[in-house]
């Protein structure tokens, strides 16, 4: 178990954020065990099929056995959405020292994979390893990560926007038992639990970032104690994000309504933000709030602020028009 004690300054600090540099990393677990998750198979295959040979050795060594990565990959990002290359770029100055100890606690009690042997030797040769880590970094994530990176990130901001909603409604308790049952909230304290060491990290007003995640399978937090308090977790919606778009309730609901204000209206069982909607569909935002607009004003849809977000939920005379589509 690894728990953070967080006081009421840390809660009142504790934020949500993106990070490219996180997500490209996670990723490299589902491409050594696809059995992680099998719904991310079909980004798995074509990102296989871009990746030069010895890329492939160097990246999937960073996972150690027990699936841990070093802490000096993942910095804590420093704004909401930081880009990649400035995330990578904080990668390229960690001192030789740094990458030594976390390639090390990151593999123990495991022998060094061949192509990480490097980090045992000198100053020079751990530099010339990171170097070569962060080259292929860069290249991955223009394969395999970037042309995917907007709809990843559509879906990430959704699942932020339900998050605040929980932690609106019901306080840190409701936030952290709705993210994943290794979760626990007691007496001001996080546990993490099934997790392979185990620790106690005092937050002491640095507070806590949280990162929604494409790619994780379980909460992430860091390897070791020295890191400030931040925690990867698996986003909502992640079974949506390559299947196809979704179809709306019938041919005779499309024809009256367009396909388009179908598909919305079939999508609105609960509350959700625009920006999901647009994710689902693969639209913009702004096509999605024209639809929107005119369902509204038809009296098929119900809308609700939420902070800075407006919410729609299909109306009653939404609902009855749906069922008897389908049950035609």
């Amino acid at each position: 178990m690894i728990s953070f004690v967080l006081g009421v300054e840390d809660l009142a600090d504790t934020r949500f954020v993106i990070s490219p540099l996180h997500e490209t990393l996670l990723s490299l677990r589902v491409l050594q065990d696809p059995r992680l998750s099998s719904l991310h198979l079909p980004w798995r295959v074509s990102a296989l099929a871009e990746l030069d040979t010895l890329d492939l050795e160097l990246l999937l060594s960073l996972v150690a056995v027990r699936r841990t990565l070093p802490d000096f990959l993942t910095p804590p990002p420093g704004r909401h959405e930081p880009d990649f290359e400035e995330q990578l770029a904080l990668v390229r100055r960690t001192p030789p020292g740094r990458v030594r100890h976390d390639i090390l606690v990151t593999h123990a009690p495991d022998p060094l994979p061949p192509a990480l042997r490097g980090a045992t030797d000198d100053d020079a040769s751990v530099i010339g390893l990171r170097d070569s880590v962060c080259a292929a970094l860069w290249r991955f994530w223009k394969a395999a990560i970037e042309p995917n990176w907007p709809r990843m990130r559509l879906l990430l901001e959704a699942d932020m926007t339900h998050r605040a909603r929980q932690l609106a409604r019901g306080g840190a308790r409701l936030l952290f038992a709705g993210m994943h049952p290794n979760l626990r909230w007691r007496n001001g304290v996080l546990h993490i639990d099934r997790m392979i060491s185990g620790h106690s990290v005092a937050a002491s007003g640095r507070g806590l970032l949280l990162l929604p995640s494409v790619f994780a399978h379980k909460p992430a937090p860091p390897v070791t104690p020295d890191e400030p308090p931040w925690l990867v977790y698996p986003s909502r919606g992640v079974a949506t994000l390559w299947s196809g778009e979704p179809r709306s309730g019938t041919t005779e609901l499309a024809s009256l309504l367009g396909a388009p204000r179908a598909g919305l209206l079939a999508l609105l069982d609960e509350p959700t933000p625009t920006v999901e909607l647009a994710r689902r569909l693969r639209v913009t935002a702004s096509a999605v709030s024209q639809h929107l607009r005119v369902l509204y004003d038809a009296g098929l849809l119900i809308r609700i602020r939420d902070g800075r977000h407006v919410l729609y939920r299909r109306s009653s005379i939404g609902d009855r028009l749906l069922e008897g589509s389908r049950s035609d």
